[in-house]
């Protein structure tokens, strides 16, 4: 009898098996989703490359094959180059150690009641457009850091950042700096805050049993943790930096050439400023020179990109081969 109902249990196990078909064929159609979606991306962008490419020909084969073609495009992106990675210096500069100290706190001082809160102000900070921000530098930020432009051209000018004459507007290189500062400071601060809620509980509470101040815990413990973490964090947002376009050309008063001085009224521009500036009123033979200089940014934002994604890709993948390892020498 007992048989009898083993072979029915048995039996009534059956009319799963289109379900679980079913489940193999979803799972089918979302994989196949999403390396379609994956390939969608990459197609984008070698489409993208592609065009850079072909539409920059002329600036960079230079007179001889396309006599229309009169700038050399070398000597003219390298000033723009130059205010594009000395900007973004700047921003990554300013940006970085607050960001980490926000990260800290939010996941290691602040009661969950206020960590919570915080964590979303300071992530609402990316939703907010590039040109509320370029306006709000011009309007707000500019008129009230000029004064200490003023005294910093007065009090230090022997110094090559603050040489004067300082500006009368506040749009200088700093204030565009300060601005991209802001707004590169969710993605480092969300990327660092993550990774040091992923720092191992067992062994700050060992680090902290040995006697350890907080402080000295995330010195010995969350930061050598989260070192990796953090580099990647500022690299994904030194390209945020890198390609920012309105806000820079907003708030800057820029110029065509090469200069280390954060209060003057004459700055260098930016890559992605001069384009959009430039563009519109560009002629046929300048266009190629413009969409040049974009192909320049485009490989320099890639390859920050890439390698951010490399640290931390490496940084996720240590820990889960170093576990595997150990498993096969159990066994």
């Amino acid at each position: 009898m007992s048989a009898t109902r083993g072979e029915v249990a048995v039996g009534d196990s059956t009319p799963d098996l289109p379900l679980t078909s079913s489940g193999h064929a979803g799972d089918s159609v979302f994989k196949g989703l999403s390396v379609g979606s994956g390939m969608l991306i990459m197609a984008i962008l070698a489409a993208v490359a592609i065009f850079l490419i072909g539409q920059s020909v002329p600036a960079f084969l230079g007179d001889a094959h396309y006599p229309n073609q009169t700038t050399n495009v070398w000597s003219y992106v390298l000033p723009y180059l130059f205010g594009t990675v000395w900007a973004s210096f700047l921003a990554l500069l300013f940006a970085v150690p607050v960001a980490v100290g926000i990260a800290l706190y939010v996941s290691h001082y602040a009661p969950k009641f206020l960590a919570t809160p915080v964590a979303f102000v300071i992530d609402l900070l990316a939703a907010v457009p590039s040109v509320v921000f370029g306006l709000w530098g011009i309007n707000v930020l500019a008129p009230q850091i000029q004064p200490l432009y003023t005294w910093l051209a007065d009090h230090l000018s022997f110094i090559p950042f603050f040489a004067g004459p300082a500006s009368g507007t506040g749009r200088t290189m700093l204030t565009a700096a300060l601005v991209l500062a802001i707004m590169v400071l969710p993605i480092v601060t969300s990327l660092s805050r993550e990774v040091f809620l992923r720092t191992p509980g067992l062994q700050e509470e060992a680090s902290l049993a040995l006697g350890a101040t907080r402080w000295e815990m995330i010195r010995q413990v969350v930061f050598p943790f989260g070192r990796s973490g953090v580099v990647s964090a500022a690299m994904l947002g030194l390209g945020r930096a890198l390609g920012e376009t309105m806000a820079v050309a907003m708030v800057l008063s820029p110029g065509r050439f090469m200069s280390v001085n954060l209060v003057s009224s004459n700055n260098p521009n930016t890559i992605a400023a001069n384009i959009a500036l430039t563009f519109p009123e560009a002629d046929t033979a300048t266009v190629p020179t413009l969409i040049a200089t974009g192909l320049v940014l485009f490989v320099i934002t890639f390859v920050v990109n890439l390698l951010g994604r490399m640290i931390t890709g490496g940084r996720r993948t240590r820990p889960v081969a170093r576990r595997a390892g150990k498993e096969d020498a159990d066994r």
